[in-house]
């Protein structure tokens, strides 16, 4: 039984974003680990998480991020905060990343970087996890 051309084509996008994960987990973690913000709570973050979970659009999740950062300072301000480096990293890092799956692939970016999004985010949740409970002896 042979797998067709959609089907080998899906996998092989598949492959490629597992490849990129190492990239994906390093960022994040730098932007938690690098960047300044308040007593951020892991509830705010899964928050995100789940707005990326639920929506098709990087704007969205970009407007969310802002959001955030208009209600309290957890999030922190201006260009060396948490906010400002997630939105970077999607605008940057991930959309040039999913941008070359895509071409590679023939296939449309937008899910692709939706799906580099949420997986960036989702290790996001985890090291900030680790940072704040992690650490404690």
């Amino acid at each position: 039984m042979s797998i067709s051309t959609e089907q080998r084509i899906e996998l092989e996008v598949q492959r490629s974003i597992r490849q990129v994960e190492d990239d994906l987990v390093i960022w994040i973690q730098d932007a938690l680990d690098k960047t300044k913000y308040g007593d951020l709570e892991e509830s705010q973050f899964r928050n995100l998480v789940r707005v990326s979970d639920t929506t098709d659009s990087a704007e969205v999740i970009k407007n969310f991020i802002r959001y955030q950062v208009g209600r309290d300072k957890k999030w922190g301000r201006g260009k060396e905060s948490l906010a400002e480096k997630l939105i970077q990293d999607i605008d940057g890092n991930i959309k040039k990343t999913a941008g070359i799956i895509a071409e590679c692939s023939q296939i449309d970016f937008k899910p692709i970087w939706l799906e580099l999004i949420r997986r960036y985010l989702g290790y996001g949740s985890r090291h900030l996890k680790y940072l704040r409970d992690g650490n404690k002896v």
